[in-house]
């Protein structure tokens, strides 16, 4: 009887063992690269350092608390989360956590998520040891840094792309899914808070590239961190301000890294977008979210758009904090609203389409791409609105649904793009052969 109940119960352990397997994510991790420069960024600009790891908490904490939050308690939800996000701000954690650690809800349920976050963390503070390891020479730096590009992009299954996020966020298609702008416009708080992240993490690169490897690099760092905390942070920008906008040295620098920054970046954002919509299930979120991590990894052949971007800003200095940081308006947005208008004529004939429907339509765009709910905004995603401004406006439905590709669409971005961008020049890249000097602080032409 005993040796019947153990053989039941062995073979019960094993369909079970079995069942499990058929759901289960292997969870094997690839270590950083070994360098004589590791740590040198914890050590030599520790108050950066404790920057970045209040940043990443709130990015982990964020996961959990949207998938757990009804939508109807948005506000007040986004008050508290704000108010934890500035308390690890100005008290951060002292080492850098794992998205896991704040957020194991996620982590249980769509751990690829995760995997492409921490690797590519790991590339960030890669690349800040290296900018400020000084036994490393000015000229030599872009050696080090492409060693560890390579090094991400080959030893892990889910690099992000090192195209331009111009390519990548069209290869998404997630324009039009029912949850896009969803995060922004309920959590504009700590939609906000991630935007000031976002800014600070590109601007400390350009710190370290106008310091140079002395000490006035920790200067310049220590003057983007009072920056940060004292001014940006509560008047932060009302867009995800790319690479090449605030970083344009070091974007020219390792334009791969950048790009590889920016295409994590726009992944947060589409991520919690995603955990933010109630209108489908837990499945069904991961279904659409391994989707879009997929679209934006790297591709074979990314290599020949790295340089396809243009620098509105080649000058910039880091220190300050300049007007055009702060709006709507740039190239984020810019890009946004090329995407919908290569993806007009699918959805309405744009010749019987009037100047008004066009007009109004375009307005309440602008309208869901600002943080909050403004006056006359229609609630909702960005495709919610359109079909509200023009009820005629045709969907293929099923292409919108959870891990659908609307390849149509994705195909007139892209014939758009490549329209608009193919000839575009290659960005020069920067001379390294002599190492800067810190200048003089702009002033802020505000």
């Amino acid at each position: 009887m005993i040796k019947k109940r153990n053989s039941k119960t062995t073979i019960l352990i094993i369909i079970f063992s079995l069942s499990l397997n058929l759901f289960a994510e292997k969870r094997n991790e690839v270590s950083y690269l070994r360098g004589p420069y590791n740590y040198d960024f914890f050590y030599r600009n520790n108050e950066s350092y404790d920057m970045s790891s209040a940043i990443h908490f709130a990015h982990g904490y964020q996961h959990d608390i949207l998938e757990k939050t009804p939508l109807s308690r948005h506000q007040p939800v986004d008050d508290e989360t704000y108010a934890k996000y500035l308390d690890y701000l100005y008290n951060p954690p002292k080492t850098e956590p794992t998205m896991e650690y704040f957020g194991p809800y996620i982590a249980r349920s769509m751990w690829q998520l995760y995997r492409a976050i921490d690797w590519t963390h790991m590339h960030h503070e890669q690349t800040y040891d290296i900018m400020s390891y000084q036994k490393i020479p000015w000229p030599d730096k872009k050696e080090w840094t492409d060693r560890s590009v390579r090094y991400y992009l080959d030893k892990f299954d889910i690099p992000r792309s090192i195209a331009p996020l111009d390519i990548t966020m069209r290869r998404a298609g997630v324009m039009m899914k029912p949850y896009t702008t969803y995060f922004r416009n309920n959590y504009p708080k700590s939609n906000n808070y991630f935007y000031f992240a976002h800014w600070w993490h590109p601007i400390a690169y350009e710190a370290q590239m106008i310091g140079g490897n002395d000490s006035q690099q920790v200067a310049a760092l220590t003057d983007v961190d009072k920056l940060g905390k004292t001014i940006v942070v509560n008047d932060p920008p009302l867009r995800m301000l790319l690479s090449r906008e605030v970083m344009p040295r070091y974007s020219r620098m390792s334009p791969e890294s950048g790009n590889i920054f920016d295409n994590l970046h726009m992944l947060h954002g589409i991520a919690y977008d995603i955990l933010a919509y109630e209108g489908w299930t837990i499945e069904e979120k991961k279904k659409e979210l391994y989707r879009v991590i997929n679209a934006m990894a790297y591709h074979p052949g990314d290599e020949k758009y790295v340089r396809k971007f243009q620098l509105p800003h080649p000058d910039v200095d880091p220190r300050v904090y300049e007007p055009w940081m702060k709006t709507v308006e740039g190239d984020m947005n810019r890009m946004m609203r090329e995407m919908m208008m290569e993806m007009m004529p699918l959805m309405m004939d744009v010749n019987s389409m009037s100047a008004q429907m066009h007009q109004k339509a375009m307005d309440q765009f602008m309208l869901k791409l600002t943080p909050g709910i403004q006056e006359g905004e229609f609630e909702g995603s960005i495709s919610d609105a359109m079909k509200k401004v023009m009820p005629n406006m045709k969907m293929d439905e099923k292409s919108m649904s959870p891990g659908a590709t609307p390849q149509k669409m994705i195909d007139a971005m892209l014939q758009g793009w490549h329209e608009k961008y193919g000839n575009l020049p290659d960005v020069e890249p920067i001379d390294m052969q002599n190492e800067p000097s810190l200048p003089p602080k702009q002033e802020n032409r505000e």
